[in-house]
């Protein structure tokens, strides 16, 4: 356990707040780890959402965090775009900045956090250009601040497992494979038709990094070519998105990987979503297989009440693994599942690296962490933002190849007529 409690300030007020990060924060708070919490967001209304929210005040009674702007005060619908860096600003150096804005957010804020010496959390991908995560690996490293990414399929026990025996020898090598992610259809009707538009991101950006990431964790492997196709479609509000799109990854020992994403999944089905990997893998004279049915995971509930939210229904095929609230004894409920443990490890991480002697003992910290490759950090995960990059290079290219070069100065350029391989 850390030797003192560390604020925590969230910067993001959505989705992911209310589902996975709000919750295991508090319940780091309840276990000692956490001390003040605070939350950003552009405006009162989701955060009054937040603190009326009945599964978190039933989870975790008498716990609260504190609003900025101060949604008590009637205050919903003015925005406040500037308000975050008046917040960090006002932190004692060396605690915590959770960044779950969206994706083109993400550098502003961190590079805030950096500036006012905070260690940094992100949800995935930490940004969307490689030069932007080299830039915060310095800076990071420079001042002996802990930044990691919220990686959470990396703490998957389905994972792990494949993880070791993959790197064992016991599969031999990535060969070929197919991944999808297909999240629920109302996250159009929700503030990703405001962000997650043709200019900013696309499905491929915000979710086939999870996949593309555990592939590379499980395997070892770096991506060198991506190529994004994605279908243009209007949101409710008007925007134009690319709100289905498949991507293809070659690695660099030839192994191909075809990722599936949307937001199309029925707000009807069981599910949370459809997700799923299946590699193929070849020895000397064998095949070997990897194949995570990740969506549906054996449990089945048939309900007599439905709720108000969109992910309500009355027959669900839960996914226990996640993240789910339990009792557990004592009071309130307590998060379960590799969620949850994913903000665990990257708390106790940033908690691990503000406990080290001095500078020079956080940046042995640091980079020990980064090479013991489990949680994902600036350093050893930068292939995610060359994929970022190379895929939004391509998706708004019309699905042209695009090549990762890595060397002293990675970068991304579309692939030459002269590399494309004559077979016939």
């Amino acid at each position: 356990m850390a030797n003192r409690k560390m604020d925590v300030v969230i910067v993001g007020g959505g989705m992911i707040t209310a589902v996975q990060i709000l919750p295991s924060i508090y319940q780091l708070q309840r276990m000692g780890i956490v001390g003040n919490i605070s939350i950003v967001a552009l405006n009162g209304a989701p955060l009054k959402a937040l603190a009326e929210n009945a599964m978190l005040n039933r989870a975790f009674p008498g716990q609260s965090f504190k609003p900025f702007p101060d949604h008590t005060k009637g205050d919903l619908s003015n925005n406040y775009p500037e308000l975050f860096k008046e917040v960090i600003k006002n932190m004692q150096p060396g605690n915590l900045v959770f960044v779950a804005m969206p994706d083109q957010l993400h550098y502003p804020v961190i590079k805030e956090a950096l500036k006012n010496d905070q260690h940094v959390c992100s949800v995935k991908p930490l940004v969307l250009k490689y030069k932007e995560a080299k830039e915060i690996e310095n800076e990071a490293l420079s001042k002996g601040l802990f930044v990691g990414i919220e990686y959470h399929k990396r703490f998957d026990d389905r994972g792990l497992i494949a993880r070791r025996r993959y790197q064992n020898g016991e599969f031999g090598e990535f060969r070929i494979g197919q991944a999808h992610l297909v999240e629920p259809w109302y996250y159009r009707h929700s503030n990703f038709q405001n962000w997650c538009t043709v200019k900013n991101s696309d499905a491929f950006s915000y979710v086939a990094c999870h996949y593309i990431d555990l592939v590379a964790y499980i395997t070892g492997l770096l991506p060198v070519e991506v190529s994004v196709y994605g279908l243009l479609e209007k949101y409710p509000n008007g925007n134009d998105g690319f709100l289905w799109t498949d991507g293809r990854i070659i690695w660099n020992n030839g192994a191909c990987l075809n990722v599936v994403n949307g937001f199309g999944y029925p707000d009807e089905a069981p599910g949370g979503n459809t997700q799923g990997l299946v590699l193929h893998t070849a020895g000397k004279d064998s095949g070997g297989i990897i194949s995570h049915s990740d969506q549906f995971r054996g449990v089945k509930h048939s309900v007599l009440t439905k709720g108000n939210e969109p992910d309500d229904k009355y027959y669900y095929e839960t996914n226990p693994d996640y993240f789910q609230m339990v009792y557990k004894g004592k009071e309130g409920y307590e998060p379960v599942g590799y969620g949850y443990r994913s903000i665990e490890a990257n708390c106790l991480a940033a908690a691990r690296v503000s406990e080290a002697s001095g500078l020079e003992g956080r940046k042995k910290t640091i980079i020990k962490i980064d090479k013991e490759g489990v949680i994902a950090t600036p350093a050893n995960s930068f292939y995610n933002e060359l994929v970022m990059e190379a895929g939004r290079l391509s998706i708004t290219g019309g699905g042209k190849p695009v090549i990762i070069e890595y060397g002293k100065e990675p970068r991304v350029r579309f692939k030459l007529d002269s590399e494309y391989k004559k077979y016939i």
